[in-house]
C-alpha cells in the first residue's frame, strides 16, 4: 500500500519512468502509423504523487524521452501526462497539482486504504465486527465513501478545474462499478470510469440511470 512504489520509485530510479515512458510512445506511434485515421493520444499517468515536486521530477523526464522517441519517428503524435490521485495531500493540494497536470485520475482502492488507515490485505479480518456493531453498513473497498473519501474527491476537483479547466478527471478502481460510487462520481464531476472488464456494463447503466434521473445528456 505505502512505501517505495509509484512515483517515488521513479524519483530513484528514473530510468524505469523512461523506459516504461518510451514504450507507451513506441506503441502509439505503431498504432497511429498502421490505423491514420484513428485519433491516439496516449495518457501517460504519474501515479502515488503527493507533492507537485515530484510530479514536476518524474515528468520531465517523461516529457523528454516521449518529445524525444516522436521527433525520431517523425510522428505528429500528441499526448498527455497526468497523475492519479490516491494519498490525501494530493487531494487536498490538488491546485498545485493541477498546474502540471492534464488529467487527474482517483486511484480509489489506495485513497481509501490511505484515508482509513486500512489495508485491503488484511481489512478483511475484521470489518465483519464493524459491520456486526454497526460501525460501517458496507465494505469501503467495494462501496465507495461519500462522506469521507468523497469529499476528498469533490475538493480536488474544486480545486483543480479553475487552475486548469482543461482538466478531465475519471476514476479508477473496483468503485467504478458499484453503481451508487458511480452515481456520485457522476453527481461530482467525473468524467469516466475505469474498472474490472465484468463490472462494467453494470457501470454503463449506472451512469445511464443517473443521466436519465437528472435530464443530462
Amino acid at each position: 500500500m505505502m512505501g517505495h512504489r509509484g512515483c517515488r520509485l521513479a524519483v530513484t530510479y528514473p530510468e524505469i519512468a523512461k523506459m516504461q515512458t518510451r514504450a507507451v510512445i513506441r506503441a502509439a506511434i505503431k498504432v497511429k502509423n498502421a490505423h491514420p485515421d484513428w485519433n491516439i493520444v496516449p495518457e501517460i499517468m504519474i501515479p502515488l504523487v503527493g507533492d507537485v515536486k515530484e510530479l514536476k521530477y518524474v515528468k520531465k523526464f517523461v516529457v523528454a524521452t516521449a518529445d524525444e522517441e516522436i521527433a525520431a519517428a517523425g510522428s505528429d503524435l500528441k499526448y498527455e501526462v497526468g497523475t492519479m490521485i490516491e494519498i490525501p495531500r494530493a487531494a487536498l493540494t490538488a491546485d498545485e497539482i493541477a498546474k502540471e497536470a492534464d488529467f487527474f485520475c482517483f486511484g480509489t482502492n489506495d485513497l481509501t486504504q490511505m484515508t482509513y488507515g486500512f489495508s485491503r490485505d488484511d481489512a478483511g479480518k475484521f470489518l465483519n465486527a464493524y459491520y456486526d456493531a454497526k460501525i460501517f453498513e458496507n465494505d469501503p473497498f467495494a462501496k465507495l465513501d461519500q462522506t469521507g473519501v468523497g469529499k476528498l474527491m469533490k475538493m480536488a476537483i474544486e480545486l483543480g478545474k479553475p487552475v486548469n479547466p482543461n482538466l478531465h478527471v475519471g476514476i479508477c478502481g473496483e468503485h467504478g462499478g458499484d453503481p451508487s460510487s458511480v452515481e456520485f462520481c457522476n453527481s461530482i464531476g467525473l468524467d469516466y470510469v475505469s474498472c474490472s472488464p465484468f463490472r462494467v456494463p453494470v457501470a454503463r447503466l449506472a451512469a445511464l440511470h443517473w443521466r436519465q434521473v437528472n435530464k443530462v445528456k
